[in-house]
């Protein structure tokens, strides 16, 4: 990393635009109100179940904070919701570079906004994969796309995004939003970085141990079943 460029990092961010789409739910009671109310006029985007979650804890106040996906990208949930967050402006917002100017002209061209915070964790695979009599078809449908592509953008962009995938860490983002005037420090960015790859480096391995572990029979069994 160039000297010039260090000098550019902010070294708090101030979180404007979260990102919220997440598997496990636990803990969202108390870090939506506290996210809320550390970063005054924050915009919450999200989708499907995490959308109405959210919703449903902020109540009356939804209309002013919760963004849909979709309203903002202008693209409607396609095939079933597997196509929510794959979309040119999401990636934008998480890809932009402060200090980058034809990052900055790329998003006021397109009207994007610049994502501070990814709040995401995956589709269950590793839970779906112990249960008893699981078959190939149950753990494919189970694999998470958007999750992932979402998390390793923001971790790569941990120069001013926070990516944020262990519910755990809720109560000290919360923390140090509320003492900090709703900004996040880059040491924690980088903490959040690296346990973000981790994260993803877990969920593939996993991924991959279950369908190598599998031999094509088994697989091509399972579907005869199925169109049977």
């Amino acid at each position: 990393m160039s000297l010039n460029i260090v000098s550019k990092i902010d070294g708090r961010v101030a979180v404007k635009n979260v990102l919220m789409s997440v598997s496990d739910k636990t803990g969202l009671e108390t870090f939506v109100p506290a996210l809320v109310k550390a970063c005054p006029g924050v915009k919450i985007y999200s989708t499907g179940g995490t959308y109405s979650k959210v919703k449903e804890i902020l109540g009356a106040d939804a209309d002013k904070t919760l963004v849909a996906v979709s309203d903002y990208t202008g693209q409607p949930e396609m095939q079933g919701g597997l196509v929510k967050t794959l979309d040119f402006k999401i990636y934008l917002g998480l890809l932009s570079e402060t200090y980058n100017d034809a990052h900055q002209a790329d998003l006021k061209r397109l009207s994007a906004q610049p994502i501070d915070m990814v709040v995401v964790n995956l589709y269950p695979f590793q839970a779906t994969v112990a249960k008893e009599g699981v078959t190939p078809e149950m753990a494919r449908t189970n694999i998470d796309i958007g999750g992932p592509c979402m998390v390793r953008a923001s971790a790569k962009n941990y120069l001013r995004v926070a990516s944020v995938t262990d519910p755990t860490d809720y109560a000290s983002i919360a923390t140090e939003l509320a003492d900090h005037g709703g900004t996040i420090g880059l040491d924690t960015r980088f903490k959040l970085m690296k346990k973000a790859f981790s994260h993803t480096a877990e969920y593939d391995t996993a991924i991959s141990r279950f369908f190598t572990s599998r031999t094509w029979e088994e697989v091509d069994n399972t579907y005869e079943k199925v169109q049977g």
